[in-house]
Formats: structure tokens, C-alpha cells, sequence
């Protein structure tokens, strides 16, 4: 087995330089921060992130700081923003849960502007309109993920549902008795339809009629025959 002279063998790597740790001829990703070459893109995307960041965390402080209202929302808007961040794959939940957040506003506000309407200036809002409206998008929440195969987009179902809970709640302003069933009827129906309930109801249906067709066959027949002899 032949050897390599020494004044032949390639340069050993150094061990201590990986990929994220800078080489002898490599400058560190700080100085390379500093230095914004143009031929380093990811020195001259990263620089404005940083201060456009810095200076959102400054403001959003001075802000959440001024009051304690304004603390609160900071704290909710950053909660649904870490919110948002972690349902970031799961576009169908992020948009159901979205429409269901939109729908129980608008039904709560539908609901109230109704009651101000018959009620002249005091405004008594019915808890039972509004309460029930808000289980409703929750029905239709639920309803699309408790489906183990749900043959379409469930974000698409939910939404089909609020929308129809909406129109309900318009429809409660003028006739507030009618409010909640009608959404009740229209969810359970969106869901039916999306869910493939419509589907398993006709798979049900057809082989009974056609039992039907064909037990009342021969006797169609006898009674065609009876009439042709007489």
C-alpha cells in the first residue's frame, strides 16, 4: 500500500469550523453585519429587520406603558399574533377560527342594534339571542372537525355556516323570535351538505325506492291485465 508523501496530502479542514462557526478566513456573522457587503445577502436582509424590530418593541412598549387599557390590548394583540404564528400550517383551523370570531361580532352587534330598535333608546340586549348565536358558530366549529372524513375543506364549511348564522342574525333584528331557529336550521344544514350528510341520506333513500319501484311492478302489471280482460 503506497503512502502519500507529506508534501502531497491535501490540507486538513479545521474541525472547529463548521457551518455556523466562522473560519480563519471567515468573518463572523456580527462583523459581517456591520460590514453590509452587497455581495452578502443575508447581512443586507437582516439589518432592516432589525431595527424595524427594535423600533416595533419601543413603540409597543411606550404604548402598553402609557395606560392599563392599552396594556391590554398589547397583550391581546400580541396573543393573537403568537396565536396566528403557531396555526400557521393549519390554514382550514386559522380560517375557521377567524370567520367564527367575525360571525359572533356580527351576530352580537345584529342582535343589539335589533334591541335598540324595539326597545327605543335603552338598550336591554337579549342574552338568550346573543348566547345563542355565539353556541351556534360554536356548533358549526365543532361540527366540521368531529367529521373523521370530511369530504371537503372544513375552514369552507365553517364559513358556509357563519355566514348563514349572520343572515339569521339580520333576520332576528326584524323578527327576534325567529332568529335562532332559522340559524340553528341553516348551520345544521351547512354541515349536512359539507359533511357529506346529504350524501348518506341519498345512498339511504335510493335503494328503498327502489324496493318500492320494484315491489309495486308486478302489481302495476296484474292491474293492467285485469283491465285489459275486462
Amino acid at each position: 500500500m503506497s503512502r502519500i508523501p507529506p508534501q502531497q496530502r491535501p490540507p486538513r479542514a479545521d474541525s472547529t469550523a463548521g457551518p455556523g462557526r466562522p473560519g480563519p478566513g471567515r468573518p463572523s456573522p456580527f462583523a459581517r453585519l456591520l460590514r453590509q457587503d452587497k455581495n452578502d445577502p443575508w447581512a443586507v436582509r437582516l439589518l432592516p429587520r432589525v431595527v424595524f424590530g427594535l423600533a416595533a418593541a419601543y413603540t409597543l412598549f411606550v404604548i402598553a406603558s402609557s395606560s392599563g387599557s392599552n396594556f391590554v390590548t398589547v397583550c391581546a394583540l400580541f396573543a393573537f399574533g403568537l396565536g396566528v404564528w403557531l396555526l400557521r400550517r393549519r390554514g382550514q383551523l386559522l380560517l375557521a377560527l377567524g370567520s367564527t370570531t367575525v360571525s359572533a361580532a356580527l351576530a352580537g352587534y345584529f342582535a343589539a342594534a335589533g334591541e335598540a330598535a324595539h326597545w327605543g333608546t335603552e338598550v336591554t340586549l337579549s342574552g338568550q339571542a346573543v348566547f345563542g348565536y355565539w353556541a351556534l358558530g360554536g356548533m358549526a366549529l365543532l361540527g366540521a372537525w368531529m367529521v373523521r372524513n370530511h369530504p371537503g375543506r372544513r375552514g369552507i364549511t365553517v364559513v358556509a355556516a357563519d355566514v348563514i348564522l349572520v343572515i339569521a342574525s339580520v333576520i332576528g333584528m326584524f323578527v327576534p323570535e325567529a332568529g335562532v331557529p332559522v340559524g340553528f336550521l341553516g348551520v345544521v344544514g351547512a354541515l349536512a351538505v359539507r359533511g357529506g350528510g346529504s350524501a348518506a341520506v341519498r345512498r339511504g333513500v335510493t335503494p328503498l325506492l327502489n324496493g318500492v319501484r320494484r315491489n309495486r311492478g308486478p302489481a302495476r302489471r296484474v292491474e293492467i291485465a285485469d283491465r285489459a280482460d275486462s
